[in-house]
């Protein structure tokens, strides 16, 4: 079975992270699968309305190779056993895709913006490389660039309720109610709430780490800039009830502070 060198012990072994459609992505950073497993048991356990029998896809991009077929079977079977249900790889190389298959998983991306720009950039690069050689045209006068106009912020009037969804593509999301658990909240851009905010907020969905999340009364249960979260047991509770800001630091680490 193919493993890696351990990694110190205040790193984790994988790095979780959730996406656009809200579903989790664990980056594994070490084939270390017995460590891979109490992590993500410890997770169910401290937060089971969260990860229990929750949808993870599996992303090896932090690897130096992909792990052989037992091993990537082995993995699985040891996130199902500690909770959760892998159901899918992360984009990644060919021989991803054939790793996939022969699991009789599909392949889906991190974020959906970025898969679609890779497989955008993907088709037109095929597209240039097959194009036959044409003389080139002479210069054309130089035309002024388009004013590209700013998407307007969807705002949502009404409470939130629990097991609804509120989706802001590649805009901000402004909610002038209260958000109730069991609730979801994602954009490609910022997250305000007018109200108490429970469930769940998930801005920069698209991988924007410039988007922020604000509310007036903190009790979510999950917060997440561009894939990094927090749940509410890792949030100080003084500041359970209050209005914060979120955003992630420098270093991608993620802030919650009071509102002054």
């Amino acid at each position: 079975m193919a493993s890696t060198a351990p990694l110190p012990d205040y790193e984790p072994a994988g790095e979780l992270k959730f996406g656009q459609v809200g579903i989790a992505n664990l980056r594994i950073r070490s084939l270390d699968l017995p460590r891979l497993a109490a992590e993500m048991r410890e997770r169910v356990e401290r937060a089971p309305k969260l990860f229990a029998r929750a949808a993870v896809i599996l992303d090896f991009g932090a690897l130096p190779r992909l792990p052989d077929e037992a091993t990537a079977r082995a993995l699985v079977e040891a996130l199902a056993a500690a909770g959760v249900h892998p159901v899918a790889l992360a984009y990644g190389t060919p021989e991803n895709d054939a790793l996939a298959e022969r699991l009789g998983l599909p392949v889906l991306a991190k974020f959906r913006a970025q898969y679609e720009r890779a497989g955008a950039d993907a088709m037109t690069d095929a597209a240039l490389a097959a194009r036959p050689a044409a003389p080139a045209p002479p210069p054309a006068p130089a035309a002024p660039a388009p004013v590209a106009e700013a998407e307007p912020g969807l705002v949502h009037a009404l409470p939130v309720r629990s097991g609804q969804q509120l989706l802001a593509v590649n805009r901000d999301l402004t909610v002038l109610s209260s958000v109730g658990a069991g609730a979801e909240l994602l954009a490609d851009g910022s997250i305000h709430v007018y109200g108490a905010l429970r469930g769940r907020a998930l801005a920069g969905a698209s991988g924007f780490t410039g988007a922020r999340i604000f509310c007036r009364e903190f009790h979510a249960e999950l917060v997440a800039i561009a894939g990094h979260y927090k749940v509410l047991d890792d949030v100080p509770k003084a500041l359970h009830g209050k209005p914060v800001q979120v955003w992630l630091d420098e270093n991608d680490i993620l802030q919650i502070q009071p509102l002054a």
